[in-house]
């Protein structure tokens, strides 16, 4: 098959997601019952069992979006206003809002710059007595090294939140992720390896923490108790019967679909190997990749130019990749820089010394967290999903080649002047 004019499928449509006939069935099945919400159906119940079955977890509870899951993992954990809850400056936003829905202050951890994740060390740094929580990301489906972390963690007796959006099948030395900590955290959003559309998934082994999170998504409602009453403040976040038709569908799905995207990921790893100034992803030992995205680390010292000379050529081959992947570090966005957030107050960010800590300037940041700087300058994010094949492997492999030669072999190229 020629590579010349090649399409890659695209999991923001039909021809890179795996959506057919068997969420069709179950879709139906939800319409023709009439009952679209999870208090009185039976595929959100459902899927919450076979999802907790096949980690091998006790306790799951379904909500709305990612962002849900997070939000009902640290309600579950239950700070006090003020806490402390350390997690990773490289991530989405909806992974830190609800620290600051739940009146706590995000403590960012530096990443290795070529892991892009956060470590013990890092962590260690950001510890006060204020430390509620901990959430690890485990970002673009590479595991964090999470050993010394889980030390680290039970000798200051704080919880371990695993953010697992990017990371459904991910192991670290034989055990999934998700499972290692104290709360597992996965997302159904439409670019994840499973999807519902939105959606959010919680594992545990706790029964409290199972109690609080299935509350919380439910209002705080006891649904089923013999005196039900609402018990602390919180909100509606569950999933509905139509999407939990769909996330069953998905899961019976997922093994395949990790299992082709680590395949053609180590395929790519073969093209590309050896290229100067490109360091290809690499999980710690014994561990698993599961390839959410396909990142680079791009060496300009080395290789001559940078992610988004890269980039702006793959986009002439019609390959739409992301340099940096956010534009800058979670720390640096307006809401924390100006510190906006309830009306016109900065609460809870004005109330302690680490809250105070967003009101420096750039240099401060750069200095103290020099891994995340670095790392968002040279990642490349390469798209990716299950349907890809080797020819569109062997494509954007041959583009990438191209692309570097050309960037290397021409200053004006490298100055960004576009391919003929």
């Amino acid at each position: 098959m020629s590579t010349q004019n090649l399409s890659l499928p695209s999991d923001q449509d039909i021809s890179g997601r795996n959506l057919g006939q068997e969420e069709l069935d179950l879709l139906k099945e939800v319409i023709t019952s009439g009952v679209l919400n999870s208090t009185k159906g039976t595929k959100v119940s459902r899927f919450e069992k076979e999802y907790a079955a096949f980690y091998g977890s006790k306790y799951c509870v379904a909500s709305s979006s990612g962002t849900a899951a997070i939000h009902a993992a640290i309600a579950a954990i239950n700070p006090d206003p003020l806490s402390e809850i350390i997690t990773s400056p490289i991530t989405d936003m909806g992974a830190i809002a609800p620290i600051l829905y739940q009146a706590c202050i995000p403590v960012f951890a530096d990443v290795d710059p070529l892991s892009y994740n956060v470590t013990a060390r890092t962590i260690q740094k950001r510890i006060t007595p204020r430390t509620r929580a901990i959430i690890v990301t485990h970002l673009f489906g590479n595991p964090c090294d999470m050993a010394d972390i889980l030390s680290l963690a039970k000798e200051r007796n704080i919880p371990v939140i695993e953010d697992c959006a990017q990371a459904f099948l991910a192991e670290y030395r034989g055990r999934r992720v998700g499972t290692l900590g104290h709360i597992g955290v996965f997302s159904m959003q439409q670019g994840k390896h499973m999807t519902t559309g939105e959606g959010g998934i919680s594992i545990t082994e706790d029964a409290q923490y199972a109690r609080r999170m299935k509350l919380f998504v439910n209002k705080a409602w006891g649904y089923g108790d013999p005196n039900p009453d609402h018990y602390f403040v919180a909100l509606n976040s569950r999933l509905t019967e139509l999407q939990g038709a769909v996330a069953l569908a998905q899961l019976k799905k997922l093994p395949w679909v990790v299992s082709q995207r680590q395949k053609m990921a180590a395929c790519l790893d073969g093209l590309l190997t050896g290229i100067e100034g490109i360091q290809l992803p690499k999980p710690p030992k014994d561990s698993t990749h599961v390839y959410w995205k396909y990142c680079l680390d791009v060496d300009k010292g080395t290789a001559s130019f940078d992610v988004a000379q890269l980039a702006a050529q793959l986009k002439e081959h019609g390959i739409a990749s992301a340099p940096r992947y956010i534009q800058k570090p979670a720390f640096r966005c307006k809401l924390f820089r100006e510190r906006v957030m309830f009306g016109k107050s900065p609460r809870p960010l004005d109330e302690t010394e680490a809250g105070a800590v967003f009101l420096k300037d750039e240099s401060w940041w750069k200095e103290e967290y020099p891994g995340s700087y670095q790392a968002l300058s040279r990642v490349l994010v390469l798209p990716w999903n299950e349907f890809y094949t080797e020819a569109h492997v062997q494509f954007i492999a041959e583009k990438i080649r191209r692309s570097i030669e050309h960037l290397s072999a021409s200053p004006s190229l490298a100055h960004g002047q576009k391919l003929r």
